[in-house]
């Protein structure tokens, strides 16, 4: 009996359990407890949380992992073979309004130029010793845009794509407590009280219809390797606009996005093994995600304030703040603040402009790393 009972035991993951993977099982609790006691991007956090206990159950003890039959190696390979993230694009564009930007055009360069942090970061990461590859992968984080920064690091076979995954979920959920310090910091009282008028361009039917499809040619002849986001964003955006197509807007807005928002967040989760997660490079990819996001937020405010000494018609320097691709978050901090100044200015549509320009440009400077790496 005494001989069952320890080959029992040999055979249960207490036998191999170690203290990294006692460490992350106590990270997944704190996502969880943030995700749920302060509301911290939930939906993405809590599959996140539950991945992580998986892969640090001991792998040989559950088989989930074993190639070709465990599950969460079948789950992995939309993850692995880049196929999750541009079905989340679709759902983003069809739940998108891009006609804050068609009204004003010029908030497409706030969006890009809040990408200066994405090519600064990649810069500062090889520097530091990391590869082209995981540099690259790294840097997309500063765009605030999880699904894009999952799918350089798995197109790149980044070794960091758990750590990119959640650093890059983690800061978008900390933009309220990030942002608005970097914000007061680079404008002056009567830049954040600047007004923008409480209407916009009305956008026509034709306009919205044509955007999509223009859009995608002009963007995937000059950076090809952008096509599988930026295609199936516009794809959902026309979905949306076209207005015959109802059922697939409602397909894919919700019921494939939800689905394909679980499946990759248990899959990233899942990767998170406690050997490679607690590691100094870990650290660094987190530091460098901040820098990143830092240098973002200052990037598109800054040129925000740029473009005000070239036109009679100010912007609020504060919704070049929004040029990350975190929508509509970045939006609303932008819109918090500039009510703290004045309750009566209302710069939220403005500031989606630069927000939806942010979730196109950080798709771009995925598609020019993966064009040139």
């Amino acid at each position: 009996m005494s001989t069952l009972i320890s080959g029992y035991m040999a055979q249960t993951g207490l036998a191999t359990v170690s203290w990294e993977n006692w460490v992350m099982f106590a990270i997944a609790g704190l996502l969880v407890y943030l995700a749920v006691a302060k509301d911290a991007e939930p939906l993405l956090l809590v599959p996140i949380a539950f991945g992580m206990v998986i892969a640090n159950i001991p792998p040989e003890a559950t088989g989930v992992f074993t190639p070709g039959t465990g599950i969460m190696w079948i789950l992995q390979q939309g993850l692995m073979l880049g196929i999750y993230p541009p079905l989340i694009f679709l759902g983003i564009g069809a739940v998108t309004d891009f006609s804050f930007v068609l009204a004003n055009p010029k908030t497409l360069f706030l969006g890009a130029a809040a990408q200066i942090g994405i090519f600064i970061t990649f810069l500062a990461a090889n520097l530091m010793g990391f590869s082209l590859s995981d540099a690259a992968a790294i840097s997309i984080i500063g765009g605030a845009d999880g699904p894009t920064s999952i799918y350089v690091a798995s197109i790149l076979k980044s070794q960091f794509l758990p750590i990119i995954a959640i650093a890059s979920y983690s800061y978008i959920a900390l933009i309220p407590v990030l942002q608005p310090p970097i914000m007061k910091l680079l404008t002056t009282h009567k830049e954040r009280a600047i007004t923008m008028g409480k209407k916009l361009r009305r956008v026509s039917k034709l306009e919205r219809i044509v955007f999509p499809v223009v859009a995608t040619i002009a963007i995937s002849l000059i950076v090809p390797q952008a096509l599988p986001l930026v295609g199936m964003l516009m794809l959902g955006n026309l979905l949306r606009e076209n207005g015959k197509t109802k059922r697939l807007v409602e397909a894919s807005g919700k019921y494939i996005s939800d689905t394909v928002i679980i499946l990759l967040c248990v899959s990233v989760g899942a990767k998170a093994d406690g050997k490679i997660f607690l590691t100094i490079e870990s650290i660094m990819v987190l530091a460098l995600g901040c820098a990143a996001f830092v240098v973002a937020t200052a990037s598109g405010i800054l040129f925000a304030k740029l473009m005000n000494l070239f036109s009679a018609n100010k912007v609020n320097p504060l919704i070049g703040a929004a040029g990350v691709s975190a929508v509509p978050t970045a939006a609303r901090v932008a819109q918090k603040i500039a009510s703290e100044e004045d309750p009566t200015n209302f710069v939220l549509m403005h500031a989606m402009g630069p927000n939806i320009a942010g979730v196109i440009g950080s798709a771009v400077a995925a598609g020019v790393f993966l064009s040139i790496i």
